[in-house]
């Protein structure tokens, strides 16, 4: 009786500890420009070939403060609540004639009492129609699979479900179209799947932050 049971307890363990590898995958990404460069805020995405069921997207923000807009990129699962609170001492006017997601918040102080939803896949722009060098973006991405690039150019998505995925990239200066940097994935194994591009990114065309003016202030 003992043996039995001992038998048993091993095959229940055997078959919990591979469910935990099931979902214990990885792709490792790392994102370079035409040059070698690393590439900062990237935002990489695994797309799923079974489809799956994303957790409800809880509320998250981008802060306005010293005249800028923080983070400078942010992904986000689309359906997500994004408040834009104001942590300045002037007012800002927050907007997007983005596609994905058409908005404006009228010149005001302090944090807005209703957050916008991102109900709509892909990339967002803002500005600040006070400020014209306040500038970010908002990736809203169809999978839960998602994550930003550091300044060396690199990501890990972890506790992915094992299989296969489409990997792609975008970036504010991506200078093809986002779905052609895709690329396929098998991730099913126990190791970190490694996957990589070399990108070839526009001018920054950005507008440039005046200087600060002797005594203080700004633009």
């Amino acid at each position: 009786m003992c043996m039995r049971f001992e038998l048993v307890r091993g095959a229940l363990l055997m078959a919990l500890l591979g469910a935990g590898a099931a979902f214990a995958s990885e792709i490792s990404a790392t994102v370079k420009d035409d040059a070698g460069a690393p590439v900062k805020d990237a935002v990489v995405i695994a797309v799923a070939d079974v489809p799956v069921k994303a957790a409800t997207p809880r509320l998250e923000s981008v802060v306005q403060e010293t005249k800028e807009f923080n983070p400078f990129v942010k992904a986000v699962l689309v359906g997500t609540p994004i408040e834009f609170p104001n942590r300045d001492d002037v007012l800002h006017h927050v907007y997007s004639f983005s596609p994905a997601r058409t908005f404006a918040l009228k010149v005001y102080a302090g944090t807005p009492p209703e957050p916008i939803v991102f109900d709509k896949p892909g990339p967002v722009a803002l500005g600040c129609n006070i400020h014209d060098w306040m500038l970010a973006y908002i990736y809203v991405s169809e999978s839960p699979y998602f994550g930003v690039t550091d300044d060396d150019g690199r990501v890990r998505l972890a506790n992915l479900p094992a299989g296969k995925y489409s990997v792609r990239v975008w970036h504010y200066r991506l200078a093809q179209r986002e779905g052609d940097t895709a690329q396929p994935v098998n991730a099913s194994g126990a190791e970190p799947v490694q996957v990589g591009w070399n990108l070839k990114l526009k001018r920054d065309s950005r507008i440039r932050r005046a200087p600060t003016r002797p005594g203080g202030g700004y633009r």
